[in-house]
């Protein structure tokens, strides 16, 4: 071997020793670091565990083994304490305590652990059972926000709710009299100068709550992230008469910047979730009839979303989780938010002007038009007058039947002269058998409708003009938290289903209670399906072959359908049912047939004037016969 080759295989040699120590260096520092973390790990799932203890309890063994566990906790709190720095290695210890802040409204719980909304009690409202309602309860509530910091901690991850925050307040705020708005603050302590402060501001008649998180005298301590991630979470208990009904209308909902649509996770009775990766204005846990609203005031960046659906019987609906990610730069100290806990009420919630009036499902378009613009406005100013909701539905339903009624009488009308002509159909019919001369009797058809002064679709554009505010009171009653807790007659909840009688047994799609006002809102179909039906079946054998469904299918359905649905959503569909049967009975009684087909053959014997949709139909009917003669020629 010569020397150069020598010289090649000793410096080949140093590299090989200089990378294997540096390499195990590098090893021992990670199992060093990896030790600390598992330290922390265990100190923060002892917390988060049971909160109400400072440390770990010694398993009951020998002594020998209590000293080793107690040993062991002290290095672990050692480990922990040289990694967090005395501040945070302090707020790790701690009792839970609960601070209260007392509006007329309602009464917010906040938690040292975690500095977070630990429960929300509604003043003014009750559970179906009499008991006070409580939106979410503290074992169930979670709050955490999360960053980095750096310096001597090496990008140490600090989740808030794992630790104690500290507050000078007293446990009990309320407002004296001339007061307009309490404050609360919680700080958890970073360094001996640098904290994290959480500032709730509270208004004296107001479902809103100022929240601001404010990063103090710790710009050179925050690493450099883009963003920081809050967790929210809660559970909604079972706070209405039937689970069912109640799990429909419970989901998570959320708005994007610049729109006024709602989005929403949607309905299961099973486990749901979604990322959205967009902007997001807010972010609301949404009940049937109350909501916890998160508000950003300059947007979220972007969310994780789910939810679980308890079992019925259990007392619970849903368990909400929310990851959210919050533009974040070391720079920027203070971020603004808001909590909304409040009843999903649709003036209450308009006035904030951000959006959340959406929560309440009074249906898209037309729909919700008419719900807006019409039934929520005779619903307010009725309720200004009358206490008792079932008389402001017979109300309602009159003034809307009232409305409606020009539309009902020419649509009975309609009917009436389809009745009348049904021989000069039969007529036509008779006189073109054939399948070949069907465009023949349909250009005769249209010019005895024509001379007679009838449309055949208007017996059905009226009940299509309607069939708008039936589906907007479908979706009013059931949503609307006026009707929550009302009694009337046998139903002592409007809101929710009426039982006359609870059965021992669960019948498929139908439940295990008998509701009157379904039953009789069915009847109520089958009589007035009946009525129509005797007037229009001889009006084409079309409507004879519906017969099945219009008297029989149709109530059934309804039945079972309703038997668990709002109770004044059947009572209204009762007494709209009872009025239009009146109505046609009246109409009966108002319109001789006599003189009506007299009316009709005189308009026949005069000129009747083409519309320019008459004459471009029969030009193509004509093309049309034009176009079969070609083809068999």
């Amino acid at each position: 071997m010569d020397k150069k080759s020598l010289i090649g295989l000793i410096i080949i040699g140093v590299i090989l020793f200089g990378f294997a120590w540096y390499n195990s260096k590098q090893v021992e520092e990670f199992n060093r670091q990896q030790a600390i973390a598992d330290s922390i790990a265990l100190a923060h799932n002892a917390l988060i565990s049971e909160p109400d203890s400072a440390v770990l309890a010694p398993t009951q063994s020998t002594g020998e083994a209590i000293v080793s566990d107690s040993a062991a906790t002290i290095s672990a709190d050692s480990a922990l304490a040289r990694h967090l720095g005395a501040s945070l290695f302090a707020a790790t210890q701690g009792e839970n305590q609960f601070y209260t802040i007392e509006n007329d409204l309602m009464k917010i719980s906040i938690s040292n652990w975690g500095g977070r909304v630990a429960s929300v009690e509604l003043k003014d409202y009750k559970t179906y059972t009499g008991t006070p309602l409580v939106l979410f309860e503290d074992s169930t509530s979670i709050f955490d926000l999360s960053f980095f910091i750096r310096g001597n901690y090496n990008n140490l991850q600090v989740n808030t709710g794992a630790y104690y925050f500290t507050t000078d307040a007293p446990k009990e705020i309320t407002f004296a009299e001339g007061e307009t708005e309490k404050s609360l603050a919680m700080r958890l302590y970073v360094d001996s100068a640098a904290y994290v402060e959480y500032l709730y501001t509270v208004q004296k008649n107001n479902y809103m709550i100022d929240f601001d998180v404010r990063f103090v005298n710790m710009t050179n301590l925050l690493s450099n992230q883009s963003d920081f991630e809050i967790t929210w979470e809660n559970v909604s208990p079972q706070n209405e008469k039937g689970f069912e009904n109640e799990n429909n209308y419970t989901t998570i909902a959320y708005m994007y910047p610049g729109s006024d649509a709602l989005e929403e996770l949607g309905m299961s009775k099973e486990s749901k979730s979604e990322n959205v990766d967009t902007k997001l204005k807010w972010i609301a846990f949404k009940q049937q009839f109350f909501s916890s609203v998160f508000v950003a005031d300059k947007d979220f960046q972007n969310a994780a979303i789910n939810y679980d659906t308890y079992q019925p019987g259990s007392g619970k609906i849903k368990k909400f989780y929310a990851k959210i990610a919050v533009p974040f730069t070391p720079q920027n100290t203070d971020y603004n938010f808001q909590f909304y806990f409040g009843p999903n009420k649709y003036s209450t919630l308009k006035k904030y002007d951000i959006g959340i009036q959406k929560l309440v499902p009074l249906g898209w378009g037309i729909f919700g038009w008419v719900n807006r613009w019409i039934v929520i406005p005779v619903f307010n100013f009725l309720g200004g007058f009358i206490s008792n909701f079932g008389v402001i539905i017979l109300l309602l339903t009159i003034f809307i039947k009232i409305l409606i009624s020009p539309l009902t009488y020419k649509s009975y009308l309609s009917t009436a002269k389809m009745r009348l002509l049904k021989p000069e159909m039969d007529a036509l019919n008779a006189k073109y058998p054939k399948q070949e001369d069907a465009m023949k009797k349909q250009q005769a058809m249209m010019e005895l409708y024509r001379r007679a002064g009838v449309n055949p679709m208007g017996g059905c554009l009226p009940l299509l003009i309607q069939f708008p505010i039936l589906i907007a009171m479908f979706r009013f009653f059931p949503a609307s938290i006026e009707l929550r807790g009302e009694h009337f007659l046998w139903a002592d909840d409007l809101s929710s289903y009426d039982s006359i009688l609870n059965l021992p047994f669960n019948i498929p799609f139908y439940g295990d209670h008998v509701s009157l006002f379904a039953l009789l809102m069915a009847l109520s179909v089958f009589i007035s399906s009946k009525i129509n039906y005797s007037q229009t079946a001889s009006a084409g054998p079309q409507m004879a072959g519906m017969k099945f469904m219009m008297l029989y299918m149709m109530p059934l359905m309804l039945l079972l359908w309703f038997n668990n649905y709002s109770s004044g959503l059947s009572y209204y569909y009762l007494v709209s049912n009872i009025i239009t049967i009146g109505q046609t009975y009246a109409f009966r009684y108002a319109v001789n047939d006599e003189k009506l087909h007299q009316r009709m053959k005189e308009n026949a014997k005069k000129p009747v004037k083409k519309s320019r949709f008459q004459q471009r139909y029969e030009e193509a009917l004509k093309a049309q016969q034009q176009q079969l003669r070609n083809k068999k020629r």
